[in-house]
């Protein structure tokens, strides 16, 4: 028999997302489209809703033009301005001459670079400020950063498909569990666990108090859902339009980022929800559901629309349109409820636009796998590329206590379709109030899942770090190894559990079956012999830190003796070659003989 063996190329496609010299091919995402609809994408599966065709260019205010031709712009009391785009197009732009810009988008508008939009080109290190102004300019990103928060710490940071993807962590006291100061201390917790944004959803307690607190605090942008303070101490039904713009108009004044508005939940969609099996998930869209059936009257978030733009506008609060409609399970995703919801909230969109308003849309909590590229496509068509604010979603629903991992499953790609921030989800979601390492674990999910999705969509520079990592990995370098992880503790504490010594192998293989050692040692390959990762001889590790004590602990598999002994343990050089003190390593055969490696391997790694 003959067999043939046909050779393969892989395509090309994107950029490399590694700036160094690589051996894999670029990525397989779009070609990037910086200034255009399809900024950092995946290719579109047959039958996707393409891109809309307008952006906030195309919903200015009143009076407004960019056509020169239009003879509104040679009016009286008309000024104009007149900038070089980020791709050297010239743009005109005529308004009133008695208009004061006030939020970014309407800097943006007007051609001006602001603090905030050169430190998000820092911050991403991608983009030129230029390229930030215009994306804000099209409404592709918004920089939440509402101008009393500026005045404290926040450090101002962007959210849009041009950026790296986002993530927020959801904090707040219950009326049954937390307070002020421990929501203070999770929300810097979760900013140290790489929480871009935090929302303020407490529910319980001094509210007031505990979202100023948070705000003075944080250098992250912060968010609100306004009705859960609006309803405090009086019944949903008893809702009105004073008490709904004057707590928007205090919780802007105090400084908050960003606000949950379920404007886009109508009478009309009701009906779609009767036979859903979970019903109505999202607590504001509940409320509101429940007004509107009391009063028989539209949502007054809807009819309030245009004030509530105005309060935004005035401090510059940046609208996260809330999902009041999203499913709660996954018999429930994609239906006719969600969809009609998601319609009107384009419709907001272009409204808010035409108020100078930033906006970014929120999206569904469960979906099955296989409908979260339509569900992110077309948002990007309903809502013409408004930066896409997703929880989860959650892929299944059969995993409570894991629901972090279920969901970062389904966030990794809904990123990598087009979401631009992903809301975390805790292993206590569905079950209760997340505690200190629940934010932790949430944190972490939802990091890889935004870090993987910028790695697949070819964002310049996303994978630096992995194939530093790699290299340190390769060398057998630990210390260097630990010091590019995410999270060094829990690295170190799980390496040291069952072999405390940098040696050139670890527990998992031995150093007989270490396939890196073995290609390390092999001539004709590079691989770990890069002269800056390069390691001398193998070390007894540090004590335990604290928290890496911690871990140990609480993983519960070493004993109290073994943790205190690695806690207290000094780092010093080996005393001789065959590792025979107290303190030496455990094995390493290129120090010792193969008889006392083979022995000492079979103890320590038994």
């Amino acid at each position: 028999m003959i067999f043939s063996q046909q050779r393969w190329t892989l395509p090309s496609i994107g950029v490399n997302p590694g700036s160094g010299s690589a051996t894999t091919p670029g990525s397989f995402a779009n070609r990037p489209d910086i200034g255009g609809p399809l900024t950092f994408s995946s290719p579109d599966t047959p039958g996707m809703p393409a891109p809309s065709p307008k952006t906030a260019w195309d919903f200015l205010p009143q009076g407004w033009s960019t056509n020169l031709s239009d003879k509104r712009s040679e009016a009286p009391g008309m000024k104009t301005a007149t900038f070089t785009d980020a791709h050297g197009n010239t743009r005109t732009v005529a308004y009133p001459a008695d208009f004061q810009p006030i939020t970014q988008l309407e800097q943006a508008r007007l051609g001006i670079v602001t603090p905030q939009m050169q430190r998000v080109a820092e911050r991403e290190g991608h983009l030129t400020a230029e390229q930030v102004r215009d994306e804000v300019a099209a409404g592709r990103m918004v920089i939440p950063a509402n101008r009393t928060h500026l005045g404290y710490q926040l450090d101002p940071m962007a959210i849009g498909r041009a950026a790296r993807t986002k993530i927020n962590a959801n904090l707040g006291a219950s009326p049954v569990s937390s307070s002020t100061d421990e929501e203070v201390e999770k929300m810097q917790w979760a900013v140290r666990w790489g929480a871009d944004t935090v929302m303020d959803l407490s529910t319980g307690g001094d509210l007031d108090a505990t979202r100023d607190a948070i705000l003075r605090a944080s250098t992250a942008p912060i968010g609100t859902v306004p009705i859960y303070s609006m309803i405090i101490g009086r019944k949903i039904e008893d809702l009105d339009e004073p008490t709904v713009l004057q707590t928007l108009e205090h919780q802007a004044r105090q400084g908050v980022d960003y606000f949950t508005i379920h404007a886009g939940v109508l009478q009309e969609h009701l009906p779609h929800v009767k036979d859903r099996k979970i019903g109505i998930v999202s607590r504001g869209g509940s409320l509101l559901a429940k007004w509107m059936i009391q009063h028989d009257r539209q949502n007054l978030m809807y009819d309030l629309w245009d004030d509530i733009c105005n309060v935004c506008r005035a401090h510059d609060v940046t609208f996260s349109i809330g999902d009041g409609l999203r499913p709660g399970g996954l018999a429930d995703a994609t239906d006719a409820a969600q969809l009609a919801e998601l319609q009107t909230l384009g419709e907001l969109t272009e409204r808010a636009w035409v108020h100078g308003c930033q906006v970014m849309i929120e999206g569904p909590g469960h979906i099955p796998f296989d409908q979260i590229e339509y569900n992110m496509k077309l948002e990007r068509t309903l809502c013409h590329g408004a930066p896409f604010y997703v929880l989860g979603p959650l892929v299944t629903d059969i995993f409570p206590g894991y629901d972090h991992i279920t969901s970062c499953i389904g966030a990794t790609a809904a990123a990598y379709h087009g979401a631009a921030m992903l809301c975390y989800v805790t292993p206590k979601e569905h079950l209760g109030l997340p505690k200190r390492d629940d934010v932790k674990q949430g944190c972490i999910a939802y990091k890889i899942a935004a870090h993987s999705a910028d790695i697949a969509l070819g964002i310049p520079g996303a994978r630096d770090r992995d194939d530093e990592l790699t290299k340190a990995r390769a060398a057998l370098n630990w210390e260097k190894h630990f010091e590019l992880s995410f999270d060094p503790d829990t690295a170190r504490a799980y390496h040291d559990e069952d072999l405390d010594v940098d040696t050139d192998f670890c527990a998992m293989c031995g150093h007989d079956w270490c396939s890196v050692r073995i290609s390390k040692e092999i001539q004709q390959f590079a691989s770990g012999k890069d002269d800056q990762y390069k390691t001398v001889k193998p070390t007894v590790s540090a004590a335990l830190t604290d928290e890496q004590r911690r871990i140990l602990e609480e993983r519960g598999h070493l004993s109290p003796e073994e943790i205190h002994r690695l806690a207290n343990k000094t780092k010093r050089a080996m005393s001789d070659s065959t590792g025979s003190t107290s303190e030496g390593p455990a094995c390493h055969s290129d120090y010792v003989d193969s008889e006392t490696a083979l022995h000492m391997q079979k103890e320590k790694l038994r």
